[in-house]
C-alpha cells in the first residue's frame, strides 16, 4: 500500500509539475512576467553627464511654429553653432530626425554644408517591417520582421555625414525594452543604430552587447522619462548657453514635444513615456558602460522549473501548513533575489514562473492536504463510529490516518463477553423475522450499554457481543466502567425476558465473563479490510469465563475482583469450572453487585 501510494504521489507530483512548466512555456504568463521583469530590474542609476539632449520641444513650437516649416534650417545653424569653436565641440551628434526628401534647395544645402563642417555628425535613417513569407532553401516560412522599406537621409546629407538607423521597436505588450542593434538590408549590408554609431565614435574598442537571431539587445535603462540633461533648441539657437558646455559630449537632437508623435512607454516607466531621443540616450549610455544583458533561454528556465517543482511538491505534499507556509515564502523569495543577483551579472530571468508556479503548487497542495485530512478524519469517523461512543470518536480524530493503519499495542485492557442463553433453542420455535427481530432487539442492549459506559464495541459473533476498555484511548476506572456495563446489561435483559414468557412462553437470559489483563489492540487484517479488535490470553480468559457462566450470571476474574476490591460484591465460586488453557485453581467469581460511588464494603 505505502509502494502504491508513493507511485502515485510521484505520478502526480510529474504531471502537476509538467502542466505547471507548460502553462508557463505556452505563454500564459507573459505579460504579467515582463511586467514583473521590468519592475524588478530597471532601475535609474548615476550617469556621468557626457549625454547631453538638445530637445525640438514644445518651447520651439511655439517659438518658431510648425516643426516642418523650419526643422532643417534651425538644426543647420544647431550644427554651427555646436561646431563654431574647434576647442569647445562635441565629440560627435547625432541627429534623432529623418530627412529623407529633398524641400527646398538652399535649405537642404545649408544642412548637409553643416554636417560636412562639422564632421562629427550622425544622421537617421530608418526601416518599415512586416509580416510575411519569404522563401529558404525552397519553402516558405513566416518573417514577422520583414523588411519592406528602407528611407535614409537625402543624397547630399547622407555624403555630409555617417547615418544609424533610430527604428524603435515595441515588445508585445507595447513596451519598449529592446533596442534594435542593427538590421540588414536585402542587399547584405548592415545598418548599426544610431547608438551604435554615436558610441563606436566616443569608444574605438566599444564591446558589443550579445543579441537575438534578430538584433536585438536587452536594454538597461539608466534614466527615467526627463532624467538626462535637456537643452531647448531655443536656447542654443539664442545663445542661452554658456562657451564650452557641449564640449568634448555626446549631443542628441530631437523631438521632446507629446505633438511630434516620437514617444514611448519603456520597460523603466509604464505610466510616463519616454521620447525617442531619451531612449536613444538610454542605449548609448548602456553601450559605453559595457553594462550587457543576456536573456536566458527559455528551455533551461523551463527545465529549472520543472525541477524546482518536483521538489517543492515532494515538501508540500501532506505537509502542515506552517511549515509548508514558511517554505513557501523562502522559495519565492530566494528566487526573486536570485533573479536580482542574476541580473547584476549580467543574466535575465523570467520573475514570475518560479513564483507563481511554486505559487500554485503550494495553494493546490494546502487545499488537497485540507480535503485528504477531511477524508481521513472522515475515514476516521466511519470506522470508529460502530465501536465506540461519540466522545471516543471525537478524541480520535487528533490521531488522523495512524488510527488506520495496520498494526497494534500492548496496553492493559477490561474485556466483556456476553451471550444470550436459550436463543437456540427458542429460534427453533420462531419465525426467521422474529428470529433477526428478537437477536437485534437484544443486540441492541448490549450496544447501549457499551456505549452508556463508553467501552470499545469489539464485534458481534452470532448472538455473542465482545467489547473492550481503555482502548484506543486510555480510560479512568476501565475495569469498574466493564462491570457497570455488564450489570446494566444483566438489568436490561429482565424486562425482556418477561415480554418473551408472556409471548412465547419462553424466555433467554444473558451470560457474561469479565476479565482484565494486558493485550494487543489495533487494526487486524488486511490493508484492503481490517478489524480494530483485542487479542491475546486477557481476551480468551473473558471469552471463556463468558461461555461457563450460568443464564443470568457474570463471571469475573480474580484479577477484576481485587482491583475493585471494596467497590463490587463478589462471591467466589466452591467448585470453579476448569478453563480451556488455565491452570487448575484460577480463580472464579460472580460479580453481584456494583455499589454506589462512595460506598465501601471492604
Amino acid at each position: 500500500m505505502d509502494q502504491h501510494r508513493r507511485i502515485k504521489a510521484a505520478l502526480s507530483a510529474l504531471a502537476i509539475a509538467a502542466g505547471l512548466t507548460l502553462l508557463a512555456g505556452l505563454g500564459t504568463l507573459a505579460r504579467a512576467d515582463l511586467a514583473a521583469c521590468d519592475a524588478l530590474y530597471q532601475r535609474p542609476s548615476a550617469t556621468d553627464g557626457k549625454i547631453v539632449i538638445i530637445g525640438i520641444d514644445q518651447k520651439a513650437l511655439a517659438a518658431y511654429g510648425p516643426y516642418q516649416e523650419w526643422c532643417r534650417e534651425g538644426i543647420a545653424r544647431t550644427l554651427d553653432i555646436l561646431n563654431a569653436d574647434p576647442d569647445s565641440r562635441p565629440a560627435v551628434i547625432g541627429i534623432d530626425v529623418l530627412f529623407s526628401g529633398e524641400t527646398d534647395p538652399q535649405t537642404d544645402r545649408s544642412l548637409a554644408g553643416s554636417a560636412a563642417r562639422g564632421g562629427n555628425v550622425v544622421t537617421a535613417c530608418a526601416a518599415a517591417f512586416d509580416s510575411g513569407f519569404v522563401e529558404t532553401d525552397g519553402d516558405f516560412v513566416r518573417d514577422d520582421l520583414l523588411l519592406t522599406a528602407f528611407e535614409e537621409p537625402f543624397p547630399a546629407l547622407k555624403a555630409a555625414s555617417a547615418q544609424g538607423h533610430i527604428n524603435a521597436m515595441l515588445d508585445r505588450d507595447g513596451i519598449l525594452r529592446h533596442h534594435l542593434l542593427s538590421l540588414d538590408l536585402p542587399g547584405g549590408e548592415r545598418i548599426p543604430s544610431l547608438a551604435l554609431v554615436l558610441a563606436q565614435r566616443c569608444q574605438e574598442d566599444l564591446v558589443l552587447p550579445p543579441v537575438d537571431p534578430h538584433g536585438f539587445w536587452y536594454l538597461p535603462y539608466s534614466q527615467m522619462p526627463g532624467g538626462f540633461e535637456t537643452r531647448s533648441i531655443v536656447d542654443v539657437l539664442e545663445g542661452g548657453d554658456p562657451a564650452g558646455y557641449f564640449k568634448d559630449k555626446i549631443v542628441l537632437i530631437g523631438p521632446s514635444a507629446a505633438g511630434l508623435q516620437d514617444s514611448y512607454f519603456t520597460a523603466i516607466d509604464h505610466a510616463r513615456q519616454m521620447y525617442g531621443v531619451e531612449h536613444q540616450a538610454n542605449a548609448i549610455q548602456a553601450l559605453l558602460d559595457g553594462d550587457h544583458k543576456r536573456e536566458a533561454g527559455d528551455g533551461v528556465q523551463l527545465a529549472v522549473l520543472f525541477l524546482l517543482l518536483l521538489a517543492a511538491f515532494g515538501a508540500f505534499w501532506r505537509r502542515r501548513v506552517g511549515p509548508s507556509t514558511a517554505l513557501w515564502l523562502a522559495l519565492c523569495g530566494g528566487w526573486v533575489l536570485l533573479c536580482r543577483g542574476m541580473y547584476a551579472a549580467g543574466w535575465i530571468l523570467h520573475v514570475l514562473w518560479v513564483p507563481t508556479g511554486i505559487t500554485l503548487l503550494y495553494a493546490g497542495c494546502l487545499a488537497a492536504n485540507y480535503i485528504q485530512a477531511a477524508l481521513e478524519r472522515q475515514q476516521v469517523t466511519v470506522a470508529f463510529q460502530r465501536y465506540v461512543a461519540p466522545e471516543i470518536v471525537s478524541e480520535l480524530m487528533g490521531a488522523g490516518p495512524a488510527a488506520l493503519e495496520l498494526g497494534g499495542k500492548k496496553c492493559d485492557i477490561a474485556v466483556l463477553f456476553v451471550d444470550i442463553r436459550g436463543f437456540t433453542s427458542m429460534s427453533e420455535h420462531l419465525e426467521p423475522e422474529e428470529v433477526v427481530a428478537l437477536l437485534n432487539e437484544y443486540l441492541t442492549l448490549t450496544t447501549r450499554c457499551i456505549m452508556d459506559f463508553h467501552g470499545t464495541l469489539d464485534k458481534f459473533v452470532g448472538d455473542c457481543t465482545m467489547a473492550f476498555w481503555n482502548a484506543p484511548l486510555p480510560q479512568e476506572d476501565h475495569i469498574m466502567l466493564a462491570c457497570r456495563a455488564a450489570m446494566a446489561m444483566a438489568e436490561g435483559a429482565k424486562p425482556l425476558a418477561q415480554r418473551l414468557a408472556q409471548e412465547y412462553g419462553r424466555t433467554v437470559s444473558f451470560g457474561i465473563g469479565v476479565h482484565a489483563g494486558p493485550a494487543v489492540v489495533g487494526n487486524i487484517g488486511a490493508p484492503m479490510r481490517m478489524d480494530y479488535t483485542a487479542i491475546g490470553d486477557t481476551v480468551n480468559t473473558a471469552a471463556r469465563l463468558e461461555a461457563n457462566a450460568p443464564a443470568g450470571t457474570i463471571y469475573i476474574s480474580r484479577a477484576v475482583a481485587d482491583a475493585l476490591a471494596g467497590r463490587i460484591a463478589a462471591t467466589p465460586l466452591e467448585d470453579p469450572p476448569q478453563l480451556k488453557g488455565k491452570t487448575a485453581g484460577f480463580e472464579i467469581l460472580t460479580l453481584d453487585a456494583v455499589l454506589p460511588e462512595g460506598e465501601d464494603i471492604s
